[in-house]
Order: structure tokens, then sequence, then C-alpha cells
């Protein structure tokens, strides 16, 4: 590069800016299978950012897990419009494969829970009040289990279309009489509900009470989990 600078520093850095940039082009079509999550915490906010990469050795780089964070505390800092693009070019060029901001979000919450299970999934919940303790703990609990609403009135007619559909042809291939199916559906519709909705899962340190009885009034006011 400084050859074909003539020497001058400047102009070689610009020259292997150019040949970086070049190269993260012809990358902008691989997958980005792997990554990090990370999260920036104080007073009831949080910023999470999720950098996706393509191979675990760059996900497990230390150098690119603090990027990450710093990442991470310049959106708590700046809000979710910052513009991180120069930054991402530089990050492509250093680790030298396809790196993707994939997700950028704050949440903001009376009692905010934050969990991060090595670095590749990351989850957050606000609750009404109650112990930063039990926020954490459901922050861990929506990590393991990942439900997809918080009550099961949530749970959408779309996705159990698609579930009673499957329900049908396996009872139907089980040869149970027609007359009984309607009942077994009903069975397996409020199961399902129970199943994917955060307050009435199995609460995963102690599977005898529900989340809703761990939380013991306290209300959630949302949950987010986030895998790179």
């Amino acid at each position: 590069a400084l050859e074909e600078a003539d020497g001058d520093e400047s102009k070689a850095i610009e020259v292997l800016r150019k040949k970086g940039e070049a190269k993260s082009a012809e990358r902008a079509e691989r997958s980005t299978n792997f990554g990090v999550v990370a999260v920036h915490e104080e007073n009831g906010k949080a910023a999470i950012v999720v950098l996706g990469c393509e191979t675990d050795f760059v996900a497990k780089n230390d150098d690119f897990v603090n990027v990450a964070k710093s990442f991470a505390k310049e959106v708590f800092e700046n809000g979710e419009s910052l513009d991180l693009s120069s930054k991402m070019n530089d990050l492509n060029i250093k680790m030298g494969e396809k790196i993707e901001l994939k997700t950028v979000k704050i949440v903001e919450g009376t009692n905010l829970g934050v969990y991060i299970h090595g670095n590749r999934i990351g989850t957050l919940v606000a609750l009404s009040g109650g112990e930063k303790d039990t926020a954490r703990d459901i922050a861990m609990h929506v990590a393991a289990m990942n439900p997809r609403v918080t009550s099961p009135s949530e749970v959408s007619e779309e996705l159990l279309t698609k579930e009673k559909e499957i329900w049908t042809e396996q009872l139907k291939n089980e040869g149970k009489p027609e007359e009984i199916i309607g009942k077994i559906m009903m069975g397996k519709e409020k199961k399902f509900r129970e199943e994917n909705a955060l307050l009435t899962q199995a609460f995963v340190e102690n599977p005898d009470q529900t989340v809703e009885a761990v939380l013991n009034g306290v209300k959630i006011e949302g949950f987010w989990r986030f895998e790179a």
C-alpha cells in the first residue's frame, strides 16, 4: 500500500481501506449464522445490540465481543437511530468476514431484568414492581423457555390454525372417533396456549410453580428475547 501511495502514509491507509471495503462488498451475500448479543443497562433503561458474523471463531473473539458491548453503550447514550455504518465498515475489514448489525433496540421499564447466556442469547423483562432479582430470574426463564406471548389469550389464531391442522391429521391417523376429536382438540389447544405463554409456563428454576405464581401479583410490562 505504501508503494502504491509513493510512501504517503495517509494515502496508504486510504488504499487499504478501499481494498478492505471491496472485500466486504464481495462478502455481502454470505450468511451470518453466528454472533453476539450485548446489553448496556442503567436505571431502568437498556440498549441491546445483536451483531452477526460468519464463524464461531469471530463470535468468540474478545475484540468482537467488546465492540458489540461498546455499540450497546453508544446506542444507550444516543438512541436507536445512531448511525454505526462507518464503524461497521471498519469492523468488517478488521474481522475479515461479513459482519451484520441485526438488531438495535432500547427498552425501558419500572423494574428491568437482564440476562445474557453465552453471548448468544439476550433477554429483557420489564416488571411493574417487585425485586430486581425476580426480574432477572424471569429474564433467565425467558432465555431458557422462549415463550411467544405473555398470557394464553394472546396466542395468535394464525399460529393455532396451523397447529390444529397438524393435530387433526394426527388424531385421524390414530383412528380416534369423530365424536371425541373435538374434546381432544380443546385440550390440546389449552395446553398449547399455556406452554407458549410466559405466565402459565412452569418456572425453569422451580417447575412446581408457574411464572405467574413466582411473580405473586407483580405484572409483566413486557419481555424481549434476542438470539445471535
